[in-house]
């Protein structure tokens, strides 16, 4: 599995034109002057992007400076025809800002289809059970059967209710939330979420849309267990609450032995929901 600070660059097609994309920091990051060109038909998009900057002052503050959690662009290295060249590139959320500037019949799909968007964030802020619908219906269209996505469903409000009583017991941020998950999953299953990526495969996947009914039952069974000996023991700041990570996770991993004894079959499997496409790669 690539570290996160791995570079590594493919091909995206968009709107029928290639767009060069590489991962950074583990999120995409695409060519600028590949989308300019392919949004514009420009003959010189650095010279279009230049100008664009000059008619959108913010856009240009954003490209020198970044913002509140806004990142700028930044010079990457990526596949040519002469070799691995540095080119000028931003994450999704500058590439999304950038066709809000651009002022070309092309890029009004995607302004409207961002409109779309934040309309529909604004419904769910107003009433969260939209958004759970609207989950559902997108695993509904990635061809998860029924079963399937109640436990996930039923799994996603788990680790909000796990993740919410970390906040209120002081534990840290994100990155404590990914070393206590990281404990769970250890006493759970015997690896860390990383290394079960590795072994299902996956690269940039969330790790538990690749998951078997099972998998995901003792996934919910060793974060609803920490929770609760959270609450029980009122552990409070990272230390304690790591130790509370680690016992939850232990009854989940003492369930999943029992049952693997007594089945004979291994919890933990290589399967996963990638496309066929993608899994022949793998081989």
């Amino acid at each position: 599995m690539k570290k996160p600070e791995t570079i590594t660059t493919k091909i995206a097609i968009f709107k029928g034109k290639k767009v060069r994309k590489t991962i950074h920091n583990n999120e995409w990051w695409f060519v600028i002057n590949d989308v300019i060109q392919s949004l514009t038909d420009s003959r010189d998009p650095s010279q279009y992007f230049k100008r664009l900057k000059t008619r959108d002052v913010e856009l240009a503050k954003l490209t020198d400076e970044g913002g509140v959690q806004f990142v700028p662009p930044l010079m990457l290295e990526i596949e040519t025809p002469g070799g691995r060249q540095k080119a000028y590139c931003w994450n999704t959320e500058g590439i999304f800002r950038l066709i809000q500037s651009i002022p070309s019949p092309k890029a009004e799909p995607f302004k409207r289809w961002l409109a779309k968007v934040g309309y529909e964030r604004v419904q769910e802020i107003e009433d969260p059970e939209l958004a759970t619908k609207r989950t559902r219906a997108i695993y509904k269209a990635k061809g998860y059967p029924d079963s399937w996505i109640e436990k996930r469903m039923r799994g996603i409000e788990i680790r909000e209710t796990l993740t919410d009583e970390w906040k209120k017991r002081n534990v840290g941020q994100d990155r404590e939330y990914a070393i206590l998950t990281a404990e769970i999953s250890k006493a759970t299953f015997g690896m860390t979420p990383s290394e079960y990526k590795k072994f299902k495969g996956l690269e940039r996947e969330n790790l538990r849309d690749h998951m078997n009914d099972l998998e995901l039952i003792f996934s919910m069974l060793g974060e609803a267990s920490t929770t609760e000996i959270a609450k029980n023991k009122d552990a409070r700041g990272f230390s304690q609450n790591k130790q509370a990570a680690k016992e939850g996770g232990k009854i989940a991993g003492n369930a999943k032995q029992e049952l693997e004894e007594k089945s004979g079959k291994k919890v933990s499997t290589k399967a996963n929901y990638l496309p066929p496409s993608k899994k022949k790669q793998l081989t």
